[in-house]
């Protein structure tokens, strides 16, 4: 199928830009998305689509584990790279970025392919975003100070009084988010997670077919365990170390991501280089389990729990069945043919692979 400049794809103008199809591949970080992504992506002919809060950042590689250009095996990922370190980037620029995308995608006939494991990225892509009352900065002043002499857990047990259920999902020194939630309470009277549901991020435009990935806690530990070890014989410390040297302190919220932290804080003499990457395995553990927290209270997802035998490849395989269905019932609506099998949309989609560059940039 093809249409004027459009590279030839299985999928109908009409179904992509009247339904929007959304393919949304989630899970807690080491779970495997970003391989499964790449054979995925060039399975439906398409590219990935990022969703993950530190990866937006230029420079930051090793820490934030982004594929290096030799192992995207051709496939353009987007939504990386999109800020320095020092600037600043929160979610309703990362959901005009995306939607900018998705919507350059959409128009020439491909299914979008939205992978990571920021939760609120994808919830805010997904249902909208409510954006809450200007900033209040003399509270704000006066929690900081709070926190100086009070410590820095003391306003997380502060929100854990008045929302725990966000207080739950954020990490202790997350204190970002949590001065913005208890700034929301003071001014509205209300919790931020109450403010949340009553808003129901009504503004989805989106068909959205959401899989999520999962494996036993014990084999999900063990491969965090090693993705950090890798992340040092990469030049987890060295990356740290340019990083510093260019001006990016430790007071950023970039350099506060898991991995610059404990590294920052071993450069300055915190503490020992064990120590240090201890930590960062114990804090790792402790981000995945929040990020499994957050997205089992999210509703739709189809969740595929992965074993340690099982390959990439076959991974796909399963996710593949999944998105036929899905593309089929959608097809149906409109009153389109669709492939009855993914292998003739895997077919059809080898077409267009060597031409996908030309929808928008790689």
């Amino acid at each position: 199928m093809t249409t004027g400049n459009v590279p030839p794809t299985p999928y109908s103008s009409l179904l992509t830009q009247r339904l929007k199809p959304l393919v949304v591949l989630l899970g807690p970080t080491a779970v495997g998305k970003s391989q499964v992504a790449i054979l995925l992506a060039k399975a439906l002919g398409t590219v990935v689509l990022t969703a993950d809060s530190r990866q937006v950042y230029r420079d930051m590689d090793i820490g934030t584990d982004k594929p290096k250009l030799s192992e995207r095996q051709g496939v353009p990922h987007r939504l990386i790279d999109l800020v320095q370190p020092d600037q600043p980037f929160n979610v309703g620029m990362y959901r005009r970025y995306a939607l900018a995308e998705i919507d350059r995608l959409h128009g020439g006939g491909l299914v979008p392919l939205l992978v990571g494991g920021t939760g609120l990225y994808i919830r805010a892509l997904l249902r909208g975003l409510w954006e809450g009352p200007q900033a209040d900065w003399s509270f704000r002043a006066r929690l900081l100070d709070e926190a100086h002499l009070k410590g820095a857990t003391h306003l997380h047990d502060t929100l854990a009084l008045i929302d725990p259920e966000l207080a739950d999902r954020l990490h202790p020194h997350d204190l970002v988010k949590i001065i913005r939630a208890l700034e929301v309470h003071h001014l509205l009277g209300r919790p931020l997670s109450e403010m949340h549901r009553a808003h129901a991020f009504s503004e989805a435009s989106f068909s959205p077919l959401l899989i999520g990935l999962t494996r036993e806690r014990e084999a999900l530990y063990r491969r965090i365990e090693a993705r950090v070890d890798e992340q040092l014989a990469k030049g987890l410390v060295q990356e740290t170390q340019q990083l510093l040297a260019k001006g990016y302190g430790r007071h950023l919220g970039s350099m506060k991501g898991l991995g610059y932290r404990q590294m920052a804080g071993y450069l300055a003499g915190d503490y020992e280089y064990e120590d240090a990457v201890q930590r960062l395995k114990r804090d790792t553990r402790r981000f995945a389990k929040r990020q499994m927290t957050w997205f089992r209270k999210e509703p739709d997802i189809i969740w595929l729990t992965i074993s340690e035998s099982e390959s990439p490849e076959q991974v796909v395989a399963r996710i593949l069945d999944h998105v036929g269905r899905f593309l089929s019932q959608l097809s149906t609506c409109l009153g389109l043919d669709f492939p009855t099998s993914m292998t003739a949309v895997m077919t059809a989609s080898a077409e267009g692979r060597s031409s996908i560059c030309s929808v928008g940039h790689a």
